[in-house]
């Protein structure tokens, strides 16, 4: 059976990421899959990568759990919002901290490229956003989707790597935030 990983980037208690995350995990568990649901939130670690890759840094233990889970996973969702055209800082910290060489990626002498360690999983990202999508793809080039899609998932392995965006959601009505969420919770029923 797939095993799946939720991971919500919000920080924020109460978050649209919060309600698509929840509605991704219900229609995976509907479907009779083995998910996994982590709110970053609820998570304590410094963020910071203080020697970058010069010397090993200790995880805390929410740290060391989450990369456990990430190995236990064949599929991981992460589900976060655009601020400032990146993640959240809390996201980021963890990218920065688990998804290390050795762990997500490794160089071996005369290979131009890494190996990727975490090949043989897919990912989804669902991404939400107070611009409008057109704007965020036409005007900034889509930064966070790319930094996330390419240059982390993909370069460590991950395939495919499918995207969700919804935005704007500043100017968005319930009625739409509840169709996101009706998205999400199919995406989830057929785990993709």
């Amino acid at each position: 059976m797939k095993r799946l990983l939720v991971i919500n980037g919000n920080p924020k208690e109460e978050s649209l990421c919060k309600a698509l995350s929840e509605s991704y995990v219900a229609g995976a568990k509907g479907s009779g899959f083995h998910v996994d649901l982590i709110h970053l939130g609820d998570s304590h670690f410094d963020p910071i990568l203080k020697s970058g890759y010069e010397s090993k840094q200790v995880l805390e233990d929410s740290l060391a759990e989450i990369k456990e889970r990430i190995l236990a996973a064949d599929h991981i969702v992460i589900v976060y919002p655009v601020w400032w055209g990146s993640v959240p800082a809390g996201l980021k910290g963890v990218l920065d901290r688990v998804f290390l060489p050795g762990f997500a990626f490794k160089y071996e002498k005369g290979d131009l490229l890494p190996k990727r360690l975490l090949k043989g999983r897919t990912a989804r990202i669902i991404i939400t956003m107070d611009t409008p999508i057109w704007y965020y793809k036409l005007i900034y080039g889509s930064p966070a989707t790319k930094m996330m899609k390419k240059t982390v998932l993909e370069f460590c392995g991950f395939s495919p790597v499918k995207v969700t965006e919804f935005g704007a959601v500043l100017k968005s009505s319930e009625s739409q935030r509840q169709k996101w969420i009706a998205k999400v919770n199919k995406q989830g029923s057929l785990a993709n």
